[in-house]
């Protein structure tokens, strides 16, 4: 398997080019840029590129789709729900649907929490779960929902083989089973590390700060309770200690 990643330079965000071998069937998975690598990768393996596949229609993941769409005229596959929020889809993916493209076989995930219709894709033991799984941290929760993200988390990625390759939509790769095991988040929704009680404010919000840990980008997350006994995922820089 052919596998290319492009990593923006600002946001950090990754797209991918996967293929099935030289001189076959390639597709891209997210368009953040920048997609000039992917491109020239594609062209160097001879590749015919068959699909664009959205994980969710953060900006930082659909950037230069356009670019995309130009250059190989591809199917451009998302979630009803992403799909909505954008424009040049011409499908609709729904969990567990699988796309074949030459050689590779791609299955969807359903993985919701940091966006309501966000798909991790599944090709062989690599998982490309975008925004939901990094390495070391998890995605935010503001623009969706912290039950589903902990249930996209917990009960469909570390379902996986501990042995599957985790490819995120911001900077490093790592596997499940580290994730499994690292993980600040993990650990404390496994019970493995106890959760802390720190008085704390989020955007002036009243909460319990019961996790803090590093984000992909250098700085921090929080894992917050807030008064009414929900919870969120936030960035670090919106939490206030007391």
């Amino acid at each position: 398997m052919i596998l290319e990643r492009s990593m923006n330079p600002g946001w950090l965000s990754n797209s991918y080019l996967v293929g099935d071998e030289s001189g076959g069937t390639g597709v891209i998975i997210d368009a953040g840029g920048p997609v000039a690598p992917l491109i020239e990768a594609a062209d160097v393996e001879r590749l015919t590129v068959t699909h664009l596949l959205i994980t969710h229609s953060h900006g930082d993941h659909i950037d230069e789709a356009g670019v995309i769409i130009e250059r190989f005229r591809p199917r451009v596959l998302a979630h009803e729900l992403e799909a909505a929020r954008m424009s040049g889809v011409t499908g609709h993916l729904r969990d567990g649907d699988v796309v074949e493209a030459g050689g590779l076989e791609i299955t969807a995930l359903h993985t919701p929490g940091h966006s309501p219709g966000h798909l991790a894709f599944l090709i062989d033991d690599n998982c490309f779960t975008a925004d939901v799984l990094f390495k070391d941290t998890v995605g935010g929760t503001m623009n969706d929902s912290y039950q589903s993200l902990h249930h996209s988390i917990m009960d469909v990625l570390m379902k996986l083989p501990p042995e599957t390759r985790v490819l995120p939509g911001h900077t490093d790769p790592t596997t499940i089973g580290d994730e499994w095991e690292q993980n600040p988040f993990v650990r404390v929704w496994r019970g493995v590390d106890e959760p802390g009680d720190e008085a704390c404010t989020v955007a002036g919000r009243p909460a319990t700060l019961l996790l803090f840990a590093g984000d992909y980008d250098g700085g921090h997350k929080g894992y917050v309770r807030w008064e009414d006994g929900s919870h969120d995922i936030v960035p670090g820089s919106r939490v206030e200690r007391i």
